[in-house]
């Protein structure tokens, strides 16, 4: 069995891969529609807008991987030996019914063959639980959540 700080260093590393994959991913793709555009060569006439949406495809790509690395920095804020009594950022919460992660929003991930939910501190679910210790219930969307632990 691993210790809390073995679990959420695991945890923080599967997001780091995750935020990883996704960000060569937006890359490849901006790449992928330079490239096109490229190959293209200019407008054929002034009506021709075809390589104007490629390169907007990759401004768009190119936002959102600025996004990816915006939660990375966010993420290496993470410190996994810190003991945290309470639901915070970098909190690693065990409900009765489903394991989250406050930290970033990556939303559902494998880590270590087990599910957690990975949330900002952002998001409906955490504002109905911050700040509570293990013990304490929670209602969200009609539901009864109850901490179970505080990792």
């Amino acid at each position: 069995m691993m210790n809390a700080e073995e679990i959420k260093q695991g945890l923080v590393e599967s997001c780091f891969m995750e935020i990883d994959e996704r960000a060569d991913s937006l890359k490849a793709a901006m790449d992928e529609a330079q490239q096109s555009a490229n190959e293209y060569g200019p407008p054929k006439d002034r009506y021709d807008s075809y390589r104007t949406q490629l390169l907007r495809k990759r401004d768009m790509f190119a936002q959102q991987l600025q996004k990816i690395l915006e939660q990375r920095s966010v993420l290496e804020k993470v410190d996994p030996e810190k003991k945290i009594g309470k639901v915070a950022f970098g909190a690693l919460v065990i409900t009765d019914s489903q394991k989250i992660f406050v930290s970033i929003g990556l939303g559902r991930i494998i880590s270590e063959g087990e599910e957690y939910f990975v949330i900002s501190p952002g998001v409906p679910i955490y504002q109905s639980m911050e700040g509570l210790k293990a013990g304490d219930t929670f209602s969200f969307r009609g539901q009864n959540f109850s901490i179970r632990e505080i990792l």
